[in-house]
């Protein structure tokens, strides 16, 4: 029941923490953290909600990477590719052996094992982290782009050289990189297989399923079970399910706006919970973390504030590098970093996240011989990685891109954005030339006024005072019986809901006549 309260508890802090965040500015998850650790130190509380740490990836991960991907698409992957390849592969791998080394000549009797598996932990930036901070601050589509795309694909490759190093630890063998690169290949190469076949398999149920409630829970549990699925065959079931999350937005048909409109909330309400209960939870672990210490807490805190430095130190030349990259490709338009400001936001946006959290709380108890080495150590190290790279950079991003001018370098976004707006109006404008010969002159006029300003809806622009005038001119016949059918839809309702409280009304037969008032209400507005 304790552990239950906590839940709740999350989620109700989550919902009030995004209100403050607006409000101050700042990302509202990592105002999570220091709600966990908080209610984690406060006297007679419990200790933490009790979760496997086997569960942790499974129950979080999923839907989270689903919803972060439904916003990218294959278009981006294809463009970016060197750019992924880059910092979900290569950035990784060289955070791992930087801090594998440092580890190794830092803590007594690490082994260079454990030490690849500290490493491997501590990698990754965390796309949900990432998307949950950067994509609060207003930051240029094309640099939150970058961080989703390396965010959505470096856990698969943190996640093979974890288990690769956790497996020689316990079994007391040597990794070997051969061994890493095959293990990557395979599971991604059946992850991409199995998403495939899953959206496909998920798009012709839901053809079949004529009921938009069935087929948004249907997206529910689709992340989970192709994750699940995937990692049943030592597939990556990260890969899994965003492969799955584009298939199914790729096929999406035209036709399917009122589909679209219910899973786009249905998923932000998802997508607030989660990201809630699972930032809440990083922060109830630390007590923990700290308890299982002890008296050795002093010294390893040192440790992990040398490896918090490596971390960030990798990340910031690596930066430097793609900046140097980037300038000699100047024919790729969409690619970042362009200049010295984009490379220093883009690597301060390194954010760990539940992948490390999950990680370090998996570790065994032991390994051959006895314990696992430095255990302990290694969850205080990886876990002040993850609240460092977190916080710091959650509480002063939003300055950081104030101060860079990065709402300036949004230019080619905004010009990118009138360009789609003006090809829907020329499309709409062509459907209604095609009709010209079966409607009067007074609609085609009307029809002609209305789609010639839809370009100018679409980018959210306000009209000018000549559409104001001449929109005005054409609704001033109907404002009375607009405001006439308002009053008498008010009326019905109250006469509904009030019928609903008297005894012998079946209140689903209630609800469905509700429900189309207030639909006629919402079409009148």
């Amino acid at each position: 029941m304790q552990s239950l309260l906590l839940v709740v508890g999350l989620m109700l802090g989550a919902v009030l923490l995004v209100g403050v965040g607006n409000r101050l500015r700042l990302p509202w998850p990592a105002l999570m953290v220091i709600l966990g650790a908080g209610v984690a130190f406060t006297p007679g509380l419990p200790d933490a909600i009790e979760i496997e740490p086997d569960l942790i990836l499974p129950l979080f991960l999923p839907p989270l990477l689903f919803a972060t991907a439904q916003r990218m698409s294959w278009s981006v992957f294809r463009a970016r590719w060197r750019s992924i390849a880059l910092l979900a592969i290569g950035l990784v791998v060289a955070t791992v052996a930087v801090v594998a080394g440092t580890a190794a000549a830092l803590v007594p009797g690490i082994g260079l094992t454990a030490a690849v598996g500290l490493g491997a932990m501590v990698a990754p930036p965390d796309p949900v982290a990432v998307e949950a901070v950067a994509g609060s601050v207003g930051m240029p589509r094309r640099l939150l782009s970058v961080l989703q795309s390396e965010g959505l694909f470096n856990d698969a490759t943190a996640l093979v050289i974890f288990q690769a190093a956790v497996l020689a630890t316990v079994e007391g063998g040597d990794l070997t990189a051969g061994g890493l690169v095959l293990g990557f290949v395979l599971g991604a190469a059946g992850a991409v297989v199995i998403g495939i076949v899953v959206a496909r398999a998920a798009r012709l149920l839901m053809n079949r399923v004529t009921d938009t409630t069935g087929r948004s829970a249907l997206t529910l549990v689709l992340p989970f079970a192709v994750y699940l699925a995937a990692e049943q065959v030592h597939a990556s079931g990260v890969v899994a399910v965003v492969v799955v999350a584009l298939e199914l937005r790729s096929e999406g048909a035209a036709d399917e706006s009122a589909e679209r409109l219910v899973q786009r909330s249905f998923w932000g309400v998802v997508e607030l919970l989660v990201t809630g209960i699972a930032f809440g939870l990083i922060g109830l672990e630390l007590r923990a973390v700290v308890l299982d210490a002890g008296a050795e807490l002093a010294t390893m805190l040192l440790h992990a504030a040398v490896v918090c430095a490596v971390v960030l130190g990798v990340r910031v030349v690596w930066m430097a590098g793609a900046v140097v990259s980037v300038r000699m490709r100047s024919d790729d338009a969409s690619a970042a970093p362009r200049n010295v400001r984009e490379g220093v936001v883009l690597a301060w946006c390194g954010m760990r996240g539940l992948a490390t959290l999950a990680l370090a709380l998996s570790l065994p108890l032991s390994a051959s011989g006895g314990a696992f080495p430095a255990r302990s150590e290694i969850v205080v190290i990886a876990c002040s990685v993850l609240v460092v790279t977190l916080l710091l950079p959650g509480f002063t991003l939003p300055a950081l891109v104030r101060m860079f001018g990065m709402a300036g370098s949004a230019e080619s976004e905004q010009t990118a954005e009138r360009e789609v707006a003006r090809r829907a109006r020329a499309a709409a404008t062509a459907a209604v030339a095609e009709h010209r010969d079966d409607l009067p002159p007074e609609l085609l006029a009307v029809l002609d006024d209305k789609f010639g300003r839809l370009d100018a809806v679409l980018r959210g622009e306000s009209p000018s005072e000549e559409d104001r005038a001449r929109l005005e001119k054409f609704l001033k016949g109907r404002v009375i019986m607009n405001r006439i059918q308002s009053e008498a839809l008010a009326a019905a309702r109250a006469e509904v809901l009030a019928a609903r409280k008297e005894p012998g009304i079946d209140p689903e037969a209630v609800d469905r006549v509700l429900n189309r008032l207030d639909l006629r209400t919402v079409l009148l507005d």
